[in-house]
C-alpha cells in the first residue's frame, strides 16, 4: 500500500495508522487535490460545522478565510458547501491574513472561523484550520470529535432540507476591519522610518502594506503581487536572502519578513541581519515590562527557542515558561497563567491583549514602536540577548515512523551520548515535525562548527535507520 506522501507501507495495521492522523500541530495540512482533497474539505466542513454549533439554539455562521495559493478557492468552496449541508450559513472574506480571520470572527461573533492555508509551505500544499467563536484555535478534544464524525460517515447526523439549508455571504470590507484593529492596537507614528516589507506573495500583500502606510511609513514592498502560484516562492520568511540585501541598498531602518498566511514575523535590522522570533520577544518583551505592561513579567517560549532567550529572562527579571513546539501549545499555557506575550523563534508571536493567535502585522507594530519610543537602531535593540549557535538539521522519514525515533536502539544511544557530551555547555533537542515527515535534530554550543557536524551525523543516523 501506498500512503499519500508515496511512502510504501507493507502492514495494514500501519497503514491505518498512517491515515489516521487527520489533524496536525495546526490544523489538517496535505497536497491540495491530492491528500486534501475537495472531498475532504466538504466533510471537515460538515464535520467542523455540526460539533462548533451543535449545541446553538440559532442558526449557526461561520467565517472563512483562505491564503493566495491557487488551490484556496477550490477547498474553500467545497468546505463552505459541506458547512452549509448541515445548516450553517457561512461568510467569505476571501484572501486575509489567520490573525484577521481570529480577529474577525470574535468581532462579528460568528459561531466558528475557518482559514484555508498551509502557511510558509510551498504552493502545491494546502492546509484547514478552524477557529471557536472565541478565535481560539481548537483543542485535541474537539478535533478528535471532528475526526470521529467524519471517519463515522456523520454518523446520526440529520442534514436539513428546504429553508434550512445554509447559505453563503460574501464580503469584500472585512480586511479594513483588520487593519483599523491593528494601527488602534498599536498606533505608533512611522513617519521618517523607511521599512522594506517582503509579503511572501501572501496573505498580508494588502494589509500590511495599508496599515505601515497609514501610520506614516516609507515602505519599500517587495513579492507583494501574488498570482496564485508564487506564494512563499523564494521570499517571505523562510527565505530572508533578498529581504537583508534590500534593506541595506535602500539603507532602510528595518525589514519586516511575514509568511504565507502572514501569522508570523521575522525582522532584519539596518545592517542587514536577521532578528528572529526570539530576539523580536526580547526587544518588546524587555520593552513591556519596563512600562509596566508584561502581564506577571512572565514570557511563554517553546524548547526550540534559544538557549540565549532563556539567559536573558534571568538577567532581566522576566520569567519564562516553556512548552512543547506549536503555538497553540504556547497559547494554552498563555491562558493558563494569564501571560500577555508568547510566541516561537520562527516568528508565531501572541499578543494575547489584542488577539487570539500569531500575528505578524501586531508583531511588526509592536517592534517598530520600541524603535520609535527608545531611538534606538534595532542593531542595538536586538543586543538584549545573546543568540547562542544553533545547529537545526531534518532527518527525513516515513511520516508513520516519525514518532518512534527513540524505539530504535542505535538512535537512542547516540541521543544519550551527545547529551552527555553537552551537558553543562549547550542542549540536544529532537522532536518528530507536527505538520511534515521529519524528524528536526537541534544542538546548542559554543562551537559552531563541531555543533553542526554533530547534527549532521545524527540526522543522517536516524535518516538511515528509519527510512
Amino acid at each position: 500500500m501506498q500512503t499519500a506522501d508515496g511512502e510504501i507501507v507493507q502492514d495494514r495495521k500501519e497503514y491505518e495508522s498512517y491515515m489516521s492522523r487527520l489533524f496536525g500541530t495546526d490544523g489538517v495540512r496535505g497536497v491540495a487535490n491530492e491528500e486534501l482533497t475537495p472531498l475532504l474539505a466538504m466533510q471537515l466542513g460538515q464535520a467542523g460545522a455540526y460539533v462548533l454549533t451543535k449545541e446553538k439554539a440559532h442558526k449557526p455562521t461561520i467565517m472563512v478565510g483562505c491564503d493566495t495559493r491557487i488551490s484556496g478557492d477550490m477547498l474553500a468552496n467545497s468546505l463552505m458547501a459541506g458547512a452549509c449541508s448541515v445548516g450553517a450559513n457561512c461568510v467569505y472574506v476571501g484572501v486575509l491574513p489567520t490573525p484577521a480571520i481570529a480577529y474577525l470572527t470574535r468581532k462579528y461573533k460568528v459561531d466558528a472561523g475557518v482559514v484555508i492555508s498551509a502557511s510558509h509551505n510551498p504552493v502545491e500544499f494546502n492546509g484547514i484550520k478552524f477557529f471557536d467563536g472565541d478565535g481560539y484555535k481548537l483543542p485535541d478534544s474537539l478535533e478528535d470529535e471532528i475526526e470521529a464524525l467524519i471517519k463515522s460517515g456523520m454518523k446520526d447526523v440529520k442534514f436539513p432540507i428546504g429553508a434550512r439549508v445554509g447559505k453563503v455571504k460574501y464580503r469584500t470590507d472585512a480586511r479594513e476591519e483588520y487593519i483599523n484593529h491593528s494601527i488602534k492596537a498599536v498606533s505608533v507614528d512611522l513617519r521618517g522610518l523607511k521599512i522594506v516589507v517582503d509579503c511572501a506573495e501572501g496573505a498580508s500583500y494588502y494589509t500590511s502594506i495599508e496599515a505601515l502606510k497609514e501610520l506614516g511609513g516609507e515602505i519599500v514592498a517587495i513579492h507583494n503581487s501574488p498570482d496564485g502560484t508564487n506564494i512563499n516562492a523564494n521570499c517571505g520568511s523562510t527565505h530572508m536572502q533578498e529581504l537583508q540585501a534590500r534593506v541595506v541598498y535602500e539603507k532602510a531602518q528595518i525589514g519586516l519578513a511575514f509568511d504565507g498566511d502572514a501569522d508570523r514575523l521575522l525582522a532584519v535590522d539596518e545592517q542587514g541581519n536577521i532578528v528572529d522570533g526570539d530576539q523580536i520577544m526580547a526587544i518588546v518583551g524587555n520593552h513591556m515590562k519596563n512600562q509596566g505592561k508584561l502581564s506577571k513579567n512572565i514570557i511563554v517560549a517553546t524548547v526550540m527557542s534559544n538557549l540565549g532567550f532563556f539567559i536573558m529572562g534571568e538577567k532581566n527579571g522576566i520569567k519564562m515558561e516553556q512548552t512543547k513546539v506549536g503555538d497553540r501549545y504556547v497559547l494554552e499555557r498563555m491562558k493558563e497563567i494569564g501571560a500577555s506575550l508568547g510566541g516561537e523563534q520562527s516568528g508565531h508571536i501572541i499578543f494575547l491583549d489584542e488577539n487570539t493567535t500569531g500575528d505578524g502585522l501586531l508583531s511588526a507594530l509592536h517592534l517598530l514602536q520600541v524603535m520609535v519610543e527608545t531611538g534606538q537602531p534595532l542593531s542595538e535593540l536586538a543586543g538584549v540577548m545573546e543568540v547562542l549557535p544553533q545547529a537545526l538539521v531534518n532527518a527525513k522519514v516515513p511520516s508513520h515512523k516519525k514518532e518512534k525515533y527513540m524505539d530504535y536502539p542505535e538512535i537512542a544511544d547516540a541521543i544519550a551520548e551527545l547529551n552527555k557530551k553537552f551537558a553543562g555547555e549547550g542542549r540536544v533537542l529532537i522532536r518528530p515535525s507536527g505538520t511534515e515527515p521529519l524528524v528536526r535534530v537541534m544542538i546548542e554550543g559554543k562551537d559552531k562548527k563541531q555543533i553542526d557536524e554533530e547534527a549532521k551525523k545524527l540526522a543522517d543516523l536516524i535518516q538511515n535507520i528509519m527510512l
